[in-house]
């Protein structure tokens, strides 16, 4: 979330992982993981798909699943802060057409949220870095995604009128991600165990989590792995990112590359960026947070406007290179009034209880909505990397 009457950056106000469950009495828990068949993950990304997820007896719409998570979200933020929040915005994969974006709209006018603009998602995290730093016009700047279940590469260019907008990008299709890194460093695990041994992929999550420039090795179920040892594992799939990244960004030359989701605290992927292209290669030290907060500074900007704001600090960040001082400014998420990502201009504040919810199973489901989710300023060892 973003103050209005405070500093331009944007703060985490809540973490929680992307899963519903359903219970027997036909209600929806948050952030927790159930049976076999009534738990829903992944579901954000699957928008617009005509295959919805079977949830015990129920039949349930990626769209449908994504509006209850955040108007569970936005429920709780308000609980916290004790006032409605004056715009919302939330992220989408960049190559997302209209028909995703529409059904993603409805489905959360059908659960109350009205005052929504939709904000692909490498242009927020660029946006999250355009309130430290300037920026001059065409300045350009590429973003490496990688998360737990999606890759993308994107190049993004600031505008003339202090908006940026997407010049080319990439959704992985065969490519590893963080889950599947997880899955490798278990299959390392396994391999010293043996048959009888176990292991748990969240134990594997966190262990990887745990590698870094100062960290030789990880212990996993009393099995040391050697921080070498797993990059060589994990070698053929950074390259074959990193490749793909490349041949994205075609024949633009970025002034910098923006790490941006959890799968990038891996030292190795920054590493292998800096040796594969002629610019900086920059983090965040939550990289999984930076399209979050991005998101908030939109909605910010979304009421405020560009004008409203002061000229940008010049400020650093965790840079995977040889030189720890290097900076890089970058630009500005579009004005919404000019981009064709954007929603209609915001309306007053409108309740966001469950009110007006559609004449279908939901209105049964969403209306006895348990937050059991688990409220957090900083991330946990259950949180995705996808930073959703």
């Amino acid at each position: 979330m973003c103050r209005l009457d405070g500093a331009r950056d944007a703060e985490i106000a809540l973490v929680v992982p992307s899963l519903l469950q359903l219970t027997d009495a036909g209600t929806f828990t948050v952030g927790e993981r159930g049976a076999p068949g009534w738990t829903a993950s992944g579901f954000a990304r699957r928008v617009g798909d005509a295959v919805p997820f079977a949830l015990g007896p129920e039949m349930c719409p990626a769209e449908e699943l994504t509006a209850l998570l955040i108007m569970w979200a936005v429920g709780e933020v308000v609980a916290r802060e004790g006032e409605q929040p004056r715009h919302l915005a939330v992220s989408h994969p960049a190559g997302w057409g209209p028909y995703r974006r529409g059904q993603l709209y409805a489905a959360l006018r059908a659960v109350g949220l009205h005052d929504v603009t939709l904000v692909p998602e490498p242009l927020a995290a660029a946006e999250n870095h355009a309130v430290r730093s300037r920026v001059v016009p065409d300045a350009s700047l590429a973003v490496f995604s990688l998360g737990s279940h999606a890759f993308s590469a994107s190049v993004v260019r600031r505008a003339q009128k202090r908006t940026f907008e997407l010049v080319n990008h990439v959704d992985g299709v065969d490519h590893h991600t963080g889950a599947d890194f997880d899955d490798l460093l278990l299959g390392l695990v396994r391999g010293r165990l043996g048959k009888d041994g176990h292991v748990s992929s969240a134990e594997c999550e966190a262990a990887k989590r745990a590698f870094g420039p100062s960290g030789p090795s990880v212990v996993v179920s009393g099995v040391e792995i050697a921080r070498d040892e797993f990059v060589e594992e994990i070698r053929p799939s950074v390259d074959h990112l990193v490749g793909t990244f490349v041949r994205a960004l075609g024949t633009v030359q970025p002034d910098a590359v923006l790490l941006v989701g959890g799968g990038c605290r891996m030292p190795v992927i920054g590493d292998a960026l800096s040796s594969s292209v002629d610019c900086r290669v920059l983090a965040e030290a939550a990289p999984e947070h930076s399209v979050a907060k991005g998101l908030a500074v939109a909605a910010r900007l979304v009421l405020m406007g560009p004008e409203a704001e002061p000229a940008p600090l010049d400020t650093s960040v965790l840079v995977h290179t040889r030189e720890a001082s290097l900076r890089f400014p970058v630009g500005e998420v579009p004005n919404p009034e000019d981009d064709e990502f954007s929603a209609p201009p915001p309306r007053p504040p409108v309740d966001v209880s469950p009110l007006e919810l559609p004449p279908r199973r939901v209105k049964r489901v969403a209306s006895v909505l348990k937050p059991v989710g688990r409220r957090s300023s900083s991330r946990s060892r259950d949180d995705d990397e996808d930073g959703r």
